[in-house]
C-alpha cells in the first residue's frame, strides 16, 4: 500500500520541491512530480537555477519513452504517464490519478488558506480509503 505523507507549512512550494528533489537525486531515488503545466514550467526553471553547485537531472513531459525511462525526475501532468513508480511528489490541487501505483506519495502544502483547504480534502480522500496518512510540519520552531 502506498505510504502517504503531507508536508505542511511550506513557505514556497517550488523552493521546497527543489530541495526534496535534490535530496532524492543524491539518494538515487526516482521521483515523478505532478502538477499543472504552469507550476511544472516554474519548477523546471527553478531546478536549473536554485543552486550553483547542485544539478538535479530531470525532464519535463516528453513523448520520448526512452527519455522518460532514463530520467530520475519526471515533471508530468499525469502520474499515469510515468514509467517508474517509486515516489510521487504531488504539487497540484487534486488527488493524482494512479497514485496508488507508487510506493510513496508526498503532498506539499503551503501556508495559503486555499491550498490548505484543498489539502484537507485530499487527506480525507486518502484516509477514507484506508491509507495511513502521516503529517510532517515544516514550520520552523522558535528557539527556546
Amino acid at each position: 500500500m502506498t505510504h502517504v505523507e503531507f508536508h505542511f507549512n511550506a513557505p514556497d512550494k517550488i523552493a521546497y520541491a527543489c530541495r526534496l528533489l535534490r535530496k532524492a537525486s543524491r539518494q538515487r531515488t526516482q521521483v515523478v512530480v505532478v502538477a499543472g503545466p504552469e507550476l511544472l514550467q516554474a519548477l523546471d526553471a527553478a531546478l536549473w537555477s536554485f543552486s550553483a553547485t547542485d544539478f538535479v537531472a530531470h525532464t519535463l513531459a516528453t513523448p520520448d519513452a526512452a527519455v522518460l525511462a532514463a530520467s530520475p525526475v519526471l515533471l508530468l501532468e499525469s502520474a499515469l504517464e510515468a514509467p517508474h513508480q517509486q515516489v510521487l511528489l504531488q504539487l497540484g490541487d487534486t488527488v493524482p490519478a494512479g497514485f496508488e501505483r507508487f510506493e510513496r506519495l508526498i503532498e506539499v502544502v503551503t501556508l495559503e488558506e486555499d491550498d490548505r483547504v484543498l489539502a484537507r480534502q485530499r487527506w480525507k480522500h486518502y484516509a477514507g480509503r484506508g491509507y495511513a496518512v502521516q503529517r510532517k510540519d515544516l514550520e520552523l520552531k522558535e528557539p527556546a
